[in-house]
């Protein structure tokens, strides 16, 4: 079974993101398993309270519990030309400390979104910045960029265009390709 983290980068009840993010574990094969990792609670990182020897229980549990994935999905809105906080926090606390990163050697994958027409092409090239520092194997065809992402939600929630499902399952097998020849080596 590979296991696939799945992270959120908006808190909003009503996310589009959350909502994208769950219709496309559902296109996951069998024998792989996807869990929405929620980041919303964590505290701000400071690297203090590493250097003490004293980090929030948060974030040792949040740390530990990625480190039981195989791989990482990242569902993000984009905010202001780049990724939402929460997002960048999560993804600094679990890169610390540097030399125990639980992003270390891990394949991902980006889906970015945006109501407008931009689609988040922003986000998902800063988010994609920090993955390859951290050498993660990053899905680089096709990119995932939905723009008005609004209109491709219907009021249950699921994507209500053919086309749209189409692409994202490519976009899923194509992840699926990358964790399966990762996991050969």
């Amino acid at each position: 079974m590979t296991k696939v983290a799945v992270l959120v980068g908006s808190l909003r009840k009503e996310s589009y993101s959350r909502k994208v993010a769950k219709n496309v574990m559902d296109l996951f094969p069998d024998g792989f398993e996807t869990e929405i990792i929620p980041i919303g609670d964590l505290p701000l990182y400071n690297q203090d309270f590493d250097d003490e020897g004293n980090p929030p229980q948060l974030w040792t549990t949040f740390r530990k519990k990625i480190k039981q994935f195989d791989a990482v999905l990242f569902v993000t809105p984009e905010y202001n030309r780049s990724v939402p906080g929460v997002l960048k926090n999560a993804i600094d606390i679990g890169s610390r400390p540097k030399e125990d990163s639980v992003w270390n050697n891990k394949p991902a994958a980006i889906i970015s979104n945006f109501p407008g027409h931009l689609s988040g092409f922003g986000a998902n090239h800063h988010l994609r910045q920090s993955l390859v520092f951290f050498n993660m194997q990053v899905v680089q065809q096709p990119e995932a960029y939905l723009a008005n992402v609004a209109t491709l939600l219907g009021e249950d929630g699921k994507i209500n265009n053919e086309g749209t499902i189409q692409f994202l399952q490519t976009f899923v097998d194509t992840f699926v390709d990358l964790m399966t020849t990762f996991k050969g080596n």
